[in-house]
């Protein structure tokens, strides 16, 4: 399949995606608004630090349906029905085990965390305990929910996926609603209602595939393979290694600024989640299109390809979120005052600090995934964790010196962005053919010109006039600008440039018939 078709492809999927992402945005950033009025900050601080595993679910889920996709797509490369049914269950094997194990660690975990490490008013323990039993519900749904995410992302199936995104997000205004004319305890109803939301996906998710996909038939004993069932394990083992470290470190994180400053706090970090989880979707989607070309092209044997679609993953979506971070990081006094009635201190700050650990992270993104698709992950697996561990120790030390709230970001952004970087494409590079010379000129260096550029024409609105909706205007058309002209100079090759102009050639030729 030629390069421009192959983009058109993952265009049209991306499409579907971002439409998806457009209302699923808007949806979201007012059911935002709606519960943190009607909690209050010190309950929307509460949630964030005791059920905030819940938001964190989609990370973790697709982490794990990462490594079922990648046996997938592969094997949608090499071709095989059989081989496909077998992966699918083993894969559906180890997700219930560790759906099992989830719950036993997370209800022993329930004694040292709620009588020392969480800092709740006792009058709220009950609704803390609540809400966290509503955790351990929805994240055994969202485990099990994996394996059949990782069908549709393998077989690229974008639009049933954007369809039920959109039918989430409304289910989720319709809580926020909900808990607006609630007369009982609003932060019991919204934690039980919030984990429907993953009961009814995953039963809806689980039907369509087994419907319409020949390789998700449960059968466990017919299709059993103990040297593929090794494979996965041991390639799944190692997948949850990182993903459980990124998770456990990115909570424990808000465990520890709950610990030292209250919960007020948390309610700041998780306005900061919830800015920069929403605009990192933009990314987040196009990988979601890009990664079974990545993978397919590893099981064909197609390195050269692979190396391609990786290069211009970490490069694009990247300027994608770059698009989207940095004018929101410019204005973000102004977008978050008039977008909610009570700002909870620290907000802006730890907006703009995540935004810019994303986007580090967002730079290698694609390379990430192309040493999944090699399947050899067990030493990435063990340095990715220690990155990723690592800054709850250094948090917790800067708190206990006095460190101001700020500090929340720095190691997370040192160690598990930039060191994080410097590890996978170490490792890109080693498992898969990566250059590092082509990574460093064709994606670092371009973006981290095309980020100054931005930056510098985008501060000219925010310097020369007062905050408001025409500065907030300038300001996006600014640093889009800038973006333009960044794309035109040095961001894209002239391969790059052709294929945009064959796609665009494509869609212009559809459109017309």
């Amino acid at each position: 399949m030629s390069a421009a078709s192959t983009s058109v492809r993952v265009v049209k999927n991306t499409a579907f995606l971002y439409a998806k992402m457009i209302i699923t945005m808007v949806i979201s950033l007012y059911t935002t608004r709606l519960i943190l009025a009607s909690l209050g900050a010190a309950d929307f601080g509460i949630f964030n630090v005791v059920g905030g595993a819940i938001t964190m679910l989609g990370f973790l889920n697709s982490t794990m349906a990462n490594a079922t996709q990648r046996f997938m797509s592969y094997a949608e490369g090499e071709g095989g029905e059989v081989n496909k049914r077998t992966i699918f269950n083993a894969s559906m094997v180890l997700h219930v085990v560790v759906a099992a194990l989830t719950v036993v660690l997370l209800l022993a975990a329930m004694i040292p965390l709620f009588d020392g490490a969480f800092q709740i008013h006792p009058h709220r323990v009950h609704a803390a305990h609540v809400v966290y039993y509503c955790l351990i519900a929805s994240t055994v749904m969202g485990i099990l929910a994996a394996p059949y995410d990782a069908v549709m992302n393998a077989h690229e199936n974008m639009l049933y996926y954007s369809v039920i995104g959109i039918v989430e997000a409304l289910f989720k205004l319709a809580i926020a609603v909900v808990c607006v004319y609630a007369e009982s305890d609003k932060l019991i109803v919204y934690g039980v209602l919030m984990a429907l939301v993953p009961l009814i996906s995953f039963l809806v998710i689980s039907i369509y595939c087994h419907r319409h996909y020949t390789e998700c038939v449960i059968a466990p004993r017919r299709y059993w393979n103990g040297r593929q069932m090794r494979k996965i394990t041991h390639f799944f083992g190692w997948n949850f290694l990182t993903a459980v470290s990124s998770l456990l470190s990115a909570q424990g994180i808000g465990v520890v600024l709950n610990h030292f400053f209250g919960p007020v706090l948390n309610a700041a970090q998780g306005v900061a989640n919830q800015v920069n989880g929403t605009l990192a979707n933009f990314s987040v989607n196009m990988m979601k299109a890009l990664n079974p070309v990545i993978t397919k092209s590893a099981g064909a044997g197609n390195r050269d390809a692979m190396n391609r679609a990786t290069l211009a993953g970490c490069k694009f979506s990247t300027l994608l979120l770059m698009f989207f971070g940095i004018p929101v990081s410019l204005e973000v006094h102004y977008i978050l005052s008039v977008w909610l009635k009570e700002v909870p201190d620290w907000t802006a700050v730890f907006v703009i600090m995540q935004m810019t650990q994303f986007i580090i992270v967002q730079m290698a993104s694609s390379a990430s995934t192309a040493v999944y698709a090699s399947g050899d992950i067990k030493h990435y697996a063990i340095w990715k964790s220690v990155m990723n561990a690592s800054p709850l120790l250094l948090v917790w030390l800067a708190f206990s010196w006095g460190g101001s709230p700020a500090w929340l970001y720095v190691p997370m952004i040192v160690v598990w962005a930039i060191c994080g970087d410097v590890v996978i494409v170490y490792y890109a590079h080693k498992k898969c053919g990566l250059p590092p010379g082509a990574y460093l000129c064709s994606v670092l260096l371009p973006l981290i010109c095309a980020a100054a550029v931005c930056l510098i024409v985008g501060l000219l609105p925010v310097l020369l006039l007062p905050p408001s909706l025409l500065r907030l205007a300038l300001t996006c058309l600014a640093t889009t600008a800038g973006m333009l002209l960044s794309a035109r100079l040095f961001l894209l090759t002239s391969e790059e440039k052709t294929i945009l102009r064959s796609i665009a050639h494509r869609l212009i030729s559809r459109k017309r018939k």
